[in-house]
C-alpha cells in the first residue's frame, strides 16, 4: 500500500539529513511498525506519509496516488493521530467529532454507530459533552483516536498511539489495529514500546540518522542481528553497530 523509493529530507539551517535515502514499502493486511531512537527520523517519515511535509527528493506512493495529484482522494484514504494530539479545545468532544465526520462526509447513520462505538470503547460517554479543554492529555488522546477511526479509513498512520493510554485503552485499540488489518487493510505506526512491536506487528522497520537500517519480520531481523533474542536485544544491536559504522 505504501511505497516509498529514495526519500530525503532536510530542514532548514540543519546539514543533517532528518531523512536520508530512504526506501521501504508496506503491503495490504499487515501491521508495520516503525521504530528508532530519539531523532532517528521517525516523526519527519510519518509527516511526509500524511502529505504535512513534502520530501526534498525520492517519492512516496499510497496505492498508487501521491500528493502531489491526488491531495484529497488519499486524505480521504488514510487516518492519522500525530505524536501529540492537537485539537480544537473549546469545542465539546461530540461537537468535535461531528466537525472531523463533516469534513470527512460520515454519513449520519455510520457516524452515530462509530461515534458511540469509540466513546464507549475509550469510555468517554460521560466526557462527550465537556469542553476539550477540561479533558486530560490521555483523554484527548483518546478523543483523537476516535475521531481518526471514525472515517473507517483503510490505512491507519499511527504516530506513538498508546502514549497516554490506560492499559485497558491501549489493550482495545490493538485489538482494533489487528481486526483492521484482517479485512485487508493497513496500519503504519511508531512506538517505543519494543514489547509491543515485537507482538503486535508483521513487519518491522528500524531507522536510524535518518536511514533504514534493518525491515522486515521479527524472524528475518533476528537473521540480520545474528540473534533469536528478543526485539529490544535486536534493536540495540543493530542500533549500536550503525552508530559503529559511522
Amino acid at each position: 500500500m505504501i511505497s516509498v523509493e529514495h526519500v530525503t529530507k532536510t530542514y532548514a539551517k540543519s546539514k543533517t539529513r532528518a531523512v536520508d535515502d530512504l526506501t521501504m514499502q508496506t503491503v495490504d493486511g499487515e501491521i508495520f511498525g516503525f521504530i528508532g531512537p530519539n531523532g532517528a527520523g521517525k516523526t519527519t517519515t510519518i509527516k511526509m506519509l500524511v502529505g504535512i511535509l513534502r520530501p526534498d527528493s525520492g517519492s512516496i506512493t499510497i496505492n498508487g496516488l501521491d500528493f502531489t495529484h491526488s491531495p484529497i482522494e488519499l486524505k480521504a484514504m488514510l487516518g492519522y493521530v500525530p505524536d501529540s494530539p492537537e485539537v480544537y479545545d473549546r469545542l465539546s468532544g461530540l461537537e468535535y467529532l461531528n466537525f472531523i465526520g463533516d469534513i470527512y462526509r460520515v454519513p449520519a447513520q455510520k457516524r452515530r454507530e462509530n461515534i458511540e462505538k469509540y466513546l464507549a470503547m475509550f469510555e468517554l460517554e460521560k466526557a462527550a459533552g465537556e469542553v476539550i479543554r477540561s479533558y486530560s492529555h490521555g483523554m484527548k488522546q483518546k478523543l483523537v483516536l476516535a475521531s481518526t477511526l471514525m472515517h473507517e479509513p483503510r490505512l491507519w498512520i499511527l504516530d506513538e498511539p498508546l502514549t497516554g493510554l490506560d492499559p485497558r485503552s491501549a489493550r482495545l485499540l490493538k485489538e482494533e489495529m489487528k481486526a483492521h488489518c484482517k479485512k485487508g487493510n493497513t496500519v503504519f505506526f511508531s512506538t517505543h514500546v519494543l514489547e509491543v512491536a515485537e507482538h503486535l506487528c508483521d513487519r518491522i522497520g528500524i531507522i536510524d540518522n535518518g536511514r533504514l537500517i534493518a525491515s522486515g519480520t521479527l524472524e528475518e531481523l533476528r537473521f540480520k542481528a545474528q540473534s533469536q533474542a528478543s526485539l529490544e536485544s535486536i534493536f540495540f544491536k543493530l542500533t549500536e553497530d550503525d552508530e559503529g559504522g559511522e
